[in-house]
């Protein structure tokens, strides 16, 4: 196996068009790859690639054109990722009204484990979360202005207070560990099932993960896959071996969940940023069509339909 060693800006350049790469300006290419690092940029060559010799680009690929496309992933992080927040917050605020008003706001109530689903297989689980929980106040409670203040003034974090600290993939983990009546009561107000929730919610705290850490987006795959919905139905998604090949576990995945668990403003604010970006990253695609982008991210051709249907 061979020694990776340090190459400089222009070995970097000199890589890249040997392996076929068109690189129309010099000067902008050494900018591009010292801003945004040569290793982070290379892995959207993939697409780019000749299907007969992987080691080469398809003919006529520029380098702008691989900037582009990285560049419309980090708009699409952006776009998503603000939407998961407005969903996070949503969450929080209704997951706290609802067990707040079933079994009390201070913590010896909220963190009492029989408040929860008491099942002996959850056991455990529930005395680890409840325990994640408290070090999450322990550690982050002293850090927000209104958590210090009623520590100061009254003793105790209410949950509503306290669901500002608490991570998203907690807040997601909480919903699994409740009892089933709470769950159904917060799922009623999505208007999604409680089944629908358990998933929905783990893949929508990966993905924020995922657009924090700024890893790779458009073509990310994820472990749990959602069950199918009337949208999958709707849109002609091809059924192929028992299961729709988009939708599943693919980026569409999260804009289906949006579809669910978004407002109707929201969801057609967001959309209208999706398709402006992927219109924008049209025009700028000579290699490849915008279609082989569409299908690495799991979208039908005719995802914009979803702003039609109920």
């Amino acid at each position: 196996m061979g020694t990776k060693v340090f190459k400089t800006l222009d070995e970097q350049i000199e890589i890249l068009k040997n392996k076929g790469l068109t690189i129309e300006d010099i000067n902008y290419a050494k900018d591009v790859i010292l801003r945004e690092n040569y290793f982070f940029l290379m892995g959207y060559r993939h697409l780019f690639l000749d299907p007969k010799d992987k080691k080469h680009f398809i003919e006529g690929t520029t380098f702008n054109e691989m900037y582009s496309l990285f560049t419309f992933d980090r708009q699409l992080r952006n776009i998503i990722f603000k939407n998961i927040l407005i969903i996070e917050n949503n969450c929080k605020s209704i997951f706290s009204y609802v067990l707040s008003s079933r079994h009390g706001y201070v913590e010896a109530d909220y963190l009492k484990p029989d408040n929860y689903n008491n099942s002996p297989d959850k056991a455990k689980q529930v005395n680890d979360l409840l325990r994640k929980m408290k070090r999450q106040i322990r550690v982050n409670g002293s850090q927000h202005d209104a958590t210090k203040h009623f520590i100061s003034n009254y003793g105790f974090i209410p949950l509503w207070v306290v669901v500002k600290v608490l991570s998203f993939g907690i807040t997601s983990e909480l919903f699994t560990i409740m009892k089933r009546e709470d769950q159904q009561a917060i799922s009623d107000e999505f208007h999604v099932s409680v089944d629908n929730m358990n998933v929905f919610l783990p893949v929508l705290s990966n993905y924020r993960n995922l657009c924090a850490h700024e890893d790779i987006l458009f073509e990310h795959k994820t472990q749990k896959v959602i069950p199918d919905n009337k949208y999958h139905k709707e849109l002609d998604i091809p059924f192929i071996d028992h299961e729709y090949i988009y939708g599943k576990g693919d980026v569409f995945v999260v804009i289906l969940i949006f579809k669910f668990l978004l407002s109707k403003d929201d969801f057609r604010m967001f959309m209208n940023e999706i398709m402006y970006e992927l219109s924008s990253l049209e025009g700028k695609l000579h290699s490849i069509p915008l279609d082989k982008v569409l299908d690495r991210m799991g979208f039908p051709k005719n995802y914009a339909k979803l702003l039609e249907l109920e």
